[in-house]
């Protein structure tokens, strides 16, 4: 960690938690390869002097509402599991110029042609989204939850309030701890301005996102709170499998019980 020593102190804090997040996905086997991304918002954290004496921009098409933002990212290709051990290489800390017409590297980007992550556009819209609605949330981590993925082939996917009361019911913590449950997301090309979209609206009155045959993401105050989310979500997911592999479908919490958990 000895290459975010001169950081702010509250960005040296985000990028460790990064580290030990990404060292969680690794051992899970939910970032596969170059597979998942992350990001931060930092916006606020840096000082004016520090952002502006950097002059080298990389055009690239922001929203316009994203003018000024300061973003930690994950690079595009970049392994996951290298944030552990060399973050600088693999992830960059960026600053959008006030047209949202370009950015500047602040930290990191180190490998050769480091770029962000291809999904950098649903990034900005949720960080967006956060920043609008007062939401606390700064920290998106996106990964492949491996029986969440598998749920999102099931014909139980197609019915939202169906999928998330047979998760809710495996146990009481996943009520609690995934209370806004999770917006089953259509199929659509990663990387596109109709996955961004489509994943803006799913977090309005959701906690995490999934994505029809490919993934899942959540946001929140920070990153151990945001992979919580998929965290809790995914275990709902493992139980409903497990019961199915046993050859039963569990009963569960009942309506009430759940409506109880909420109560408490």
């Amino acid at each position: 960690m000895e290459a975010i020593k001169n950081l702010p102190a509250k960005v040296v804090n985000h990028i460790i938690q990064v580290s030990e997040v990404a060292g969680y996905l690794w051992a899970k086997e939910w970032a596969e390869k170059s597979s998942g991304n992350i990001s931060i918002d930092l916006s606020g954290l840096f000082q004016e002097s520090v952002i502006n004496r950097i002059h080298d921009e990389v055009p690239c098409d922001f929203p316009k509402e994203a003018a000024g933002m300061v973003l930690f990212v994950t690079g595009s290709g970049c392994r996951l599991r290298h944030l552990v051990d060399r973050v600088d290489e693999v992830a960059a800390i960026i600053a959008v110029n006030s047209t949202a017409s370009a950015y500047s590297v602040l930290w990191g980007g180190k490998s050769a042609g480091f770029k962000p992550t291809s999904e950098l556009r649903a990034h900005i819209k949720i960080h967006l989204f956060n920043a609008v609605n007062h939401t606390g949330k700064k920290a998106v981590v996106h990964a492949h939850p491996s029986e969440l993925v598998v749920l999102s082939h099931h014909k139980l996917f197609k019915d939202e309030a169906l999928f998330n009361h047979s998760l809710w019911k495996m146990c009481p913590e996943i009520k609690l701890y995934v209370p806004r449950g999770i917006a089953c997301v259509e199929y659509a090309r990663y990387g596109t301005e109709e996955l961004a979209n489509l994943t803006q609206e799913g977090l309005t009155n959701h906690d995490v996102v999934l994505w029809e045959k490919h993934g899942a993401l959540a946001t929140g105050v920070d990153m151990e709170e945001a992979f919580d989310f998929l965290d809790v979500a995914n275990k709902g997911a493992k139980l409903l499998l497990l019961a199915w592999s046993a050859g039963f479908d569990p009963e569960g919490l009942s309506p009430d019980q759940l409506d109880e958990l909420l109560k408490t």
